[in-house]
């Protein structure tokens, strides 16, 4: 639905949001509803999915939610069937969900390593395969609509300790565009995009920080807090802050935008 007066708003579109359990991804989906969208708000983690889809629609929002292992291609499938039925259709697909594991290079196992292919990359490919089937003409929604994956402003540059994160979030990004390119020259009428936050003030946010400590590249949580502000010129950023650049890209307001990486890091990659 179109609302020239307004592009921001999604009255009329239903949005899927990965991760959204807690910190960014909740934060998505409570800004989508708030822009008037029906959400399906999914996570791993079935108490803290259901909680926030509660309170969306306490807030007056619409929402329903489901456990989701974005890993899983069998539970993608069912993810996105169960939307289209139980919310009429699937017009923003938001792939959030995502782990960090800090380790340096020489002490990271191949099992953690895949690990973080396994959510990182492999969920955001089962899920622009199949939020593409299901968007595309002829497809269970067939309207077409935005793909905004999540990668990070560790998909652009390399940190010490994050060296399969980077990894993962780099495919992401290049993923993001080859999809964008694909969807365009199909003629799907789906535009897909990527965000890339530094860090932001989350569980997993902290961790980095933390992690910083524990791997003795700083002596103590104080320090890392401060470097950390350091490197954003402006501060770090605020779930709500990641949000608002979601919905620019899934709203009308974007809709000759494709294939573009979104940077919301506070300048940390201007430096």
């Amino acid at each position: 639905m179109n609302h020239p007066d307004n592009p921001y708003r999604l009255e009329g579109k239903v949005a899927l949001v990965t991760g959204a359990g807690r910190g960014i991804g909740a934060s998505i989906a409570r800004t989508l509803a708030r822009a008037g969208a029906k959400v399906m708000l999914t996570d791993i983690a079935a108490d803290s999915v259901r909680a926030m889809a509660a309170q969306i629609v306490d807030a007056g929002g619409q929402a329903d939610w489901l456990q989701h292992d974005v890993s899983s291609e069998a539970e993608w499938e069912a993810t996105v069937a169960t939307t289209v039925s139980r919310l009429g259709g699937l017009d923003v697909l938001v792939n959030n969900a995502g782990v960090e594991i800090m380790r340096l290079i020489t002490d990271m196992t191949q099992e953690e390593f895949r690990q973080l292919l396994a959510v990182n990359v492999e969920g955001v490919f089962l899920g622009l395969k199949h939020g593409i089937r299901a968007m595309r003409p002829g497809g269970s929604a067939g309207k077409g609509g935005s793909i905004v994956n999540l990668s990070s402003v560790g998909g652009m540059i390399g940190f010490t300790g994050l060296s399969g994160y980077c990894a993962t979030k780099g495919a992401v990004r290049l993923l993001s565009k080859a999809a964008a390119v694909e969807c365009g020259q199909l003629q799907t009428g789906i535009r897909v995009n990527s965000v890339h936050p530094g860090i932001v003030k989350t569980d997993m946010g902290m961790s980095v920080i933390q992690g910083i400590v524990d791997l003795g590249l700083v002596a103590d949580l104080a320090t890392a807090e401060t470097m950390m502000q350091s490197l954003h010129p402006i501060g770090t950023g605020e779930p709500d802050n990641v949000a608002d650049a979601v919905l620019y890209l899934a709203s009308d307001a974007s809709r000759w935008t494709t294939g573009a990486e979104h940077v919301v890091d506070g300048g940390l990659s201007a430096m």
